[in-house]
């Protein structure tokens, strides 16, 4: 069961004016399950995206990175479930493009405008002959109320779908923004998630999406971990319609760019968080939180090896105070000239140790408390500078192993 994360509302998932979702079965690898979706976009849209940094990424990925460079305008997302299309090699980019070249026939634009995106298992052949075939039926679905469905239409290991939404107001206008996202295992997003897309009908400049994008990764599907792998398929995209009718924001440093860059921020956040609440056997949501650091990327360093660390998660797992072993995951992370007597360390609103050993007054059974809920926040405090940053991650449990083992059955 997923960390406190509840099933999405409908009533907060908000139509983006100029977006149209179909989501239909194809079969792509079982039958009975909605696996084939298309985000259809308004002309005049603009997108931004991010993609893994795997340097064995999927065809899509590929295909998505080529046709953005080349400023194409994006008219529509093919995204499939349940076949990842990676360690495909020629065969896969054919496969890909075949797709993409019918989807854009079909919606008579050019098949550059369409960014292709598959996740499932990897090195089998993607049916692009079932995908195209459902074309015209996810076509028809298409209508601005189908969010729930398309977080349900690519959802592999997930146990729930991840869709939030949120409005804004700028300039007296309702400026409405939906994401869903997909992603329990292989999550060390070097970027982003597995498949993440946000929308909004915010006007905002064309040269600013790829920025944007960039950004919103950055400061949260960049700030989470469930097992530390790098999937080859990881793929955010932001798209804006230019349709809420505000005047357009022609910088993210102006009061009406950064109150939308906040709105969309509490989307991407809320969608990372969920993939790490819905971690592949997680018990536990667990923020990993370092400050006192003398630069953000040695504080990365740390949060990361905490984060990563099979005997810290396991420890969580079990509800075993034996916090020796974050402090050995700080001191291994690569910072050389750490002085370990200044470091600080907290479970929650206990401090466990001070100058780098334990607390005096620290009590084996106030750790145990913090380390039997749910929902638990881990503290260190380099003692270095005034730099920090923030990771979230989860427990490593016997079901993770299990549904990784049974994955492909």
């Amino acid at each position: 069961m997923p960390v406190n994360l509840p099933a999405p509302d409908p009533s907060k998932l908000f139509p983006i004016a100029g977006v149209r979702i179909g989501v239909v079965e194809a079969g792509v690898r079982k039958q009975g399950r909605k696996d084939v979706s298309v985000f259809l976009l308004d002309p005049g849209s603009s997108v931004g995206g991010v993609f893994t940094t795997n340097r064995f990424c999927a065809a899509p990925v590929q295909i998505c990175q080529r046709n953005l460079s080349q400023g194409a305008e994006i008219r529509a997302l093919l995204v499939n479930t349940g076949n990842a299309n990676a360690g495909t090699g020629a065969d896969g980019l054919e496969r890909a493009h075949a797709t993409c070249n019918a989807l854009a026939q079909r919606l008579q634009i050019d098949a550059s405008q369409v960014l292709p995106f598959s996740t499932g298992v990897i090195m089998e052949p993607l049916p692009s002959d079932r995908i195209i075939a459902a074309l015209d039926s996810a076509i028809a679905a298409a209508h601005p109320d189908r969010w729930l469905q398309a977080a349900e239409g690519i959802m592999t290991t997930d146990s729930v779908p991840k869709a939030f939404g949120a409005q804004v107001s700028l300039g007296g206008k309702t400026v409405s923004m939906t994401g869903v996202s997909k992603g329990a295992g292989m999550i060390r997003p070097n970027m982003a998630t597995m498949l993440g897309f946000i929308a909004t009908d915010a006007c905002v400049h064309p040269d600013l999406m790829q920025p944007l994008a960039l950004a919103l990764a950055q400061q949260s599907f960049n700030c989470v971990t469930v097992d530390g792998d790098t999937s080859t398929n990881d793929s955010l995209v932001v798209v804006a319609t230019h349709q809420a009718g505000h005047a357009r924001i022609d910088s993210l440093a102006s009061p009406e760019g950064q109150a939308l860059f906040v709105a969309l921020l509490g989307v991407a956040r809320q969608l990372a968080h969920a993939i790490v609440r819905d971690g592949e056997g997680a018990t536990k949501f667990i923020t990993v939180q370092i400050d006192g650091g003398a630069t953000v990327q040695e504080c990365s360093k740390v949060a990361y090896a905490i984060a990563h660390s099979p005997l810290v998660k396991t420890a969580f797992f079990a509800s075993d105070p034996n916090l020796g072993r974050i402090l050995a995951a700080v001191g291994y992370a690569g910072i050389a000239d750490l002085d370990q007597s200044r470091i600080e360390l907290f479970l929650d609103d206990v401090h466990v140790a001070t100058r780098g050993g334990r607390n005096p007054d620290y009590q084996e059974a106030d750790g145990q408390r913090v380390m039997r809920q749910s929902e638990i926040v881990v503290r260190v405090d380099l003692g270095r500078g005034a730099a920090s940053h923030t990771v979230w991650t989860c427990d490593l449990s016997h079901d993770y192993v299990t549904i990784n083992a049974d994955y492909r059955s």
